[in-house]
């Protein structure tokens, strides 16, 4: 029973709350939809933490991708034996997942140092997040390291399970046989999942991609502008000095 409500129910909870909360939110709070930002507040940690952060999380959901949604069979039809796979995939994963908790964590302790000056832009749900990532960053680095010897095959279980979800046909008794630190891992990430259509992070879906066809805007460096005043003054002078020319001539 506590299988079927965890890895059969749950998931599809996660994810109606997440499409139908992303369209509320847009309907009734777009004023809302922005990241709130702290720079202007503090910048110096900020510049840290933002590139190691999100560098890292798009490496670990790409990584996730391929280790869950990709079967197993399709690397091996690519050339990339289960050892290689295995290889790359600790490698590049716990590079990955040290980056974001290098950034999580700087923003955490960013916000504690300077709650006083950032405490108008925190709220609750910031710190609800941040406690679902960081419990969610350290069970997966927890659990990536403990399966260094390759002992669970999670493409063949999790991956599995993971998979039927989009069939309509959850497999739960493959997660039910998942050590408990892939279980929590998973079960937490869907609750972060239902909780991100209520939170700042709704600024992923605005990216803006305008930026990348719309036209040049030029700017000028000071001295270039003292130099367009001066010009112009000087037209404005020959102007006035021909209109003078010109009311002598018709006095004339």
């Amino acid at each position: 029973m506590r299988s079927t409500v965890f890895f059969g129910v749950l998931p599809y909870v996660a994810l109606a709350v997440f499409v139908v909360g992303h369209v509320w939110r847009w309907r009734h709070d777009q004023l809302g939809w922005t990241t709130r930002t702290s720079q202007l507040l503090e910048r110096r940690w900020l510049a840290w933490a933002s590139p190691f952060f999100h560098f890292g999380a798009l490496a670990v959901l790409v990584g996730h991708i391929v280790g869950i949604v990709v079967p197993a069979q399709v690397t091996a039809a690519l050339g990339l034996s289960e050892d290689a796979y295995h290889t790359v995939a600790l490698v590049g994963g716990l590079t990955a997942g040290a980056f974001m908790a290098t950034g999580l964590v700087i923003l955490v302790v960013r916000r504690l140092v300077f709650r006083h000056r950032l405490r108008m832009v925190t709220t609750r749900l910031d710190w609800l997040v941040y406690a679902l990532l960081v419990m969610v960053v350290t069970l997966g680095a927890h659990a990536t390291v403990l399966n260094v010897p390759g002992t669970f095959d999670y493409r063949e279980t999790v991956g599995v399970w993971f998979r039927s979800l989009f069939v309509l046909n959850p497999d739960v008794e493959l997660m039910a046989s998942a050590p408990v630190l892939y279980q929590l891992h998973i079960g937490l990430a869907f609750c972060f999942v239902a909780l991100w259509p209520f939170t700042r992070l709704v600024h992923v879906w605005s990216v803006p991609v305008g930026y990348l066809v719309r036209p040049y805007v030029v700017y000028r460096a000071a001295g270039d502008a003292r130099a367009a005043g001066a010009g112009a003054r000087v037209v404005g002078a020959g102007a006035q000095a021909s209109g003078a020319g010109a009311r002598v001539v018709g006095a004339q």
